[in-house]
C-alpha cells in the first residue's frame, strides 16, 4: 500500500523471516559466524538463546544457507513432538523408510546411516528450533542420539534454538546430562536505541529505498522504548508508522506516527490508558486504517572444513555457561585492547629480535603492532588486512595470535562487512587477514592481535572487546 510512496520495491519489515533481510549488526554476524565455525570444527551441543521476536529464526534460516557443502542439516521446526515422532523426523532427514519400526530399530538403522555420511565425509547437524517448547524425554533422547559416535568421533551436531526458558529448563536435575554436553552458548541481545538506527535503515534499503534517513530522532527513541529491542517488535512498529505516514502524505516518519502504530499494536496495555484514552486510541487505529484503505483504493484506481591445524596451549573450560566456549583446547576468548608499542629486547617494534633473544621472554605481556602499508590507505579495508597480515608474517616478530574465526572460502564482501563494523569498534588495527588452506580451498583466518608469546595471547583473551566474547569460539594461533 505504501510502497510507491517510499520508493521501495518490497515491504521492508515483514515478521516472516527471509534471508535478503538479515541484519548482521547487534553481533548476530558474529554469531552467525562463531555458530559456522562451531559445527565444522567442534563437538558438542550448541545452544542459542534469545526473546521472542529477537531473531533466532532468522538465524537458524541464515545458518541453513551459510553452512559449508559438507555439511548436511536436518531442521526440526517444531518442538513437541514426542520422543517417537523426533526420531521419525530425524529418520526422514537422512531419507530412511522405517515406518511402523520399533525405537531400537529406529535408532540402529540412524546410526548406520550416519556412519555411511561420515565414511562419504559429511556431517550431519540437527538445528532445534523453539527448543525451550520440546519435551523433556524428547531432549534425552536428542542426547542419547549425540552420542552416537565411531571411533572417537561423534556421529551428529546439535544446535538448540530457544526462548531464556530453555535455560530454565536445563537447569533441572534430570536435564544435567544434556547440559554437561552443550560447549558453547550463545546469547541474542535485543537491539541497543544506538544500533537501531543502522537497522531500520538497512531494512529499508534492502527494500529498494535510496532516499536519506526518514526516521526522526525522536520516532527511534518511541521505537526503542516499545519494542525493548526486539526485532519483531521493532518490525511492526516500523511497518505501521510507515502507514501512518503514508497516510499523512508525508516521507519523514515522527514520533505521533510510532504513537499511532504502538496504539495500533497494542503494545500500550489498558492498565496504562484512562478510559477515554482508550476510546482515543481504538478511534485513532481505525482512521488510519480507514485512510490507509481510501487512499490505496484512489491510489489503484489511477495507476520479490578440515578442521584448522589451530595448535594452542590453553587449558579448556567448560565452567562457564554464559559465555560461547572456544575449542576444547582454548578458554572462553577475549582479546587485548590497542597497547603503546613497546621495544622487543631493546629493538625497535618493527625489527627482529637476534636469532639468540628469546621472543617468548621479552615484552611478554605487549602485543606487536605490524604497522599498516601506507600505500593501502585508498584501498579496500580487506585489502588493507590482507597487507597487514602479509607484513606481520614477513617481519616474523609475533609468535601468537588470537584466532577469531575462518572461512573456507575468501569471501571479500563478507568480510568486508565485519572488518567496518571493527573498524566502528576502534578495533580494526588489531584484525589481520591471512589466506589458509582449508579442506583443499582457498580459505581465510581472521586474526586478532599479534603477540611475542603464546603466554601473551592467552592473557589478551580477557581483554578482547566484548562482542567477540560472545561470538567467537577463539584459539591460539601459533606463526
Amino acid at each position: 500500500m505504501y510502497l510507491e510512496h517510499f520508493g521501495l520495491a518490497e515491504p521492508p519489515f515483514r515478521i516472516t523471516p527471509v534471508t535478503e533481510f538479515f541484519f548482521s549488526g547487534a553481533n548476530r554476524g558474529e554469531i552467525l559466524d562463531a555458530l559456522i565455525y562451531s559445527i565444522s570444527e567442534v563437538e558438542g551441543i550448541i545452544k542459542v538463546s534469545g526473546e521472542v521476536g529477537s531473531g533466532k529464526t532468522m538465524l537458524c534460516r541464515m545458518l541453513l544457507e551459510k553452512l559449508p557443502k559438507h555439511i548436511e542439516t536436518i531442521y526440526l521446526a517444531n518442538p513437541s513432538l514426542s520422543r517417537e515422532e523426533m526420531l521419525y523426523a530425524i529418520a526422514d532427514g537422512l531419507g530412511l523408510k522405517i515406518e511402523g519400526e520399533r525405537v531400537g530399530i529406529i535408532m540402529q538403522n540412524i546410526q548406520n546411516k550416519l556412519e555411511e555420511k561420515a565414511r562419504e565425509g559429511k556431517r550431519i547437524v540437527v538445528l532445534v528450533d523453539e527448543a525451550h517448547a520440546m519435551p523433556p524425554d524428547t531432549l534425552e533422547e536428542l542426547r542419547l542420539l549425540y552420542n552416537l559416535q565411531v571411533g572417537n568421533a561423534k556421529l551428529l551436531q546439535m544446535v538448540l534454538f530457544g526462548q531464556p526458558e530453555l535455560n530454565t529448563k536445563l537447569e533441572q536435575p534430570n536435564m544435567r546430562q544434556l547440559k554437561d554436553r552443550i560447549v558453547h552458548h550463545f546469547n541474542m541481545q535485543p537491539l541497543s536505541r544506538n544500533i537501531l538506527e543502522s537497522y531500520l535503515m538497512f531494512r529499508m534499503r534492502a527494500a529498494g529505498y535510496h532516499g536519506p534517513n526518514i526516521f526522526s530522532p525522536n520516532a527511534i527513541k518511541l521505537i526503542a522504548s516499545a519494542s525493548n529491542g526486539l526485532m519483531r517488535r521493532v518490525n511492526i512498529l516500523a511497518d505501521k508508522s510507515l502507514l501512518a505516514a503514508f497516510v499523512d502524505d508525508t516521507h519523514n516518519i515522527e514520533a505521533h506516527h510510532v504513537q499511532a502504530a504502538m496504539r495500533d499494536s497494542e503494545l500500550i496495555t489498558a492498565s496504562m490508558l484512562s478510559d477515554k484514552k482508550l476510546v482515543l486510541a481504538s478511534s485513532v487505529a481505525v482512521f488510519i486504517l480507514l485512510g490507509m484503505v481510501a487512499l490505496w483504493m484512489l491510489h489503484k484506481s489511477q495507476t520479490p572444513l578440515q578442521p584448522s591445524q589451530v595448535q594452542s596451549q590453553i587449558q579448556d573450560s567448560t565452567s562457564t555457561r554464559d559465555k560461547p566456549s572456544p575449542p576444547a583446547i582454548a578458554t572462553p576468548a577475549v582479546v587485548a585492547q590497542p597497547v603503546t608499542p613497546q621495544p622487543l629486547a631493546g629493538k625497535p617494534v618493527n625489527a627482529a629480535p637476534p636469532a639468540n633473544v628469546s621472543v617468548a621472554n621479552s615484552a611478554a605481556a605487549q602485543p606487536i603492532p605490524a604497522g599498516d602499508n601506507p600505500s593501502a590507505q585508498s584501498s579496500s579495508l580487506f585489502e588493507q588486512r590482507m597487507a597487514a597480515g602479509k607484513q606481520l608474517l614477513d617481519q616474523r616478530q609475533a609468535v601468537a595470535s588470537i584466532q577469531l574465526f575462518y572461512n573456507e572460502q575468501i569471501k571479500q564482501e563478507r568480510i568486508e562487512g565485519f572488518l567496518k563494523r571493527a573498524d566502528a569498534l576502534g578495533v580494526l588495527s588489531e584484525i589481520y587477514l591471512l589466506p589458509a588452506k582449508i579442506r583443499g580451498k582457498d580459505g581465510l583466518r581472521v586474526l586478532y592481535g599479534a603477540y611475542p608469546s603464546v603466554q601473551a595471547a592467552q592473557s589478551a583473551y580477557k581483554d578482547l572487546p566484548a562482542r567477540y566474547q560472545e561470538a567467537f569460539a577463539t584459539s591460539t594461533f601459533i606463526f
